[in-house]
């Protein structure tokens, strides 16, 4: 059975909104991921699982094929880590966002080679919006609760600190 074109979208627009919100709050939290990063992620990972939900779209996926996705959903972490910087002078973390978007680029890859263009279609201008929108959308909430107001020079958390490394 296939859904239409505003399901997709609905499904697709879920997974975008929520899981930039989740972003949304680790940013305003001082964390070095935001609505960007996490939009992205939420994004692809719905691309995919709508793909390979039979109940979806039509999409006759072989065991073959299914062994190449879970392989290159794997791997494309280490591409996505080489983008992945940190900065020793200023102890801040970069292209989070960027290795999202690597993340992104192999679930569209993947969903172009299935010639699922309805899914591709819908997540291109999701991810469009948000990688415009997400930096604005960031300040806006930063000014409404009084936090920082320039999220540019905004210094990332430091990866020498916090809660998250081992042994703390």
């Amino acid at each position: 059975m296939d859904v239409g074109l505003t399901e997709i979208a609905l499904r697709l627009g879920a997974a975008t909104v929520a899981a930039g919100a989740v972003g949304l709050n680790r940013d305003l939290h001082g964390k070095p991921i935001g609505v960007r990063t996490l939009g992205l992620v939420g994004l692809s990972t719905a691309v995919v699982v709508l793909l390979a939900d039979a109940g979806i779209v039509r999409s006759d996926i072989s065991d073959a094929t299914s062994r190449v996705i879970q392989g290159i959903l794997t791997g494309i972490g280490f591409l996505g880590a080489g983008v992945i910087v940190h900065g020793k002078p200023h102890k801040r973390i970069h292209g989070l966002t960027s290795a999202a978007c690597v993340w992104f680029t192999a679930c569209i890859g993947i969903v172009c080679g299935a010639g699922q263009w309805q899914l591709v279609s819908i997540s291109g201008v999701f991810a469009v919006v948000l990688l415009s929108l997400g930096r604005p959308i960031e300040r806006i909430f930063h000014r409404l609760l009084g936090g920082r107001h320039d999220t540019d020079d905004i210094p990332t958390q430091s990866s020498d600190a916090g809660p998250h490394q081992p042994g703390k």
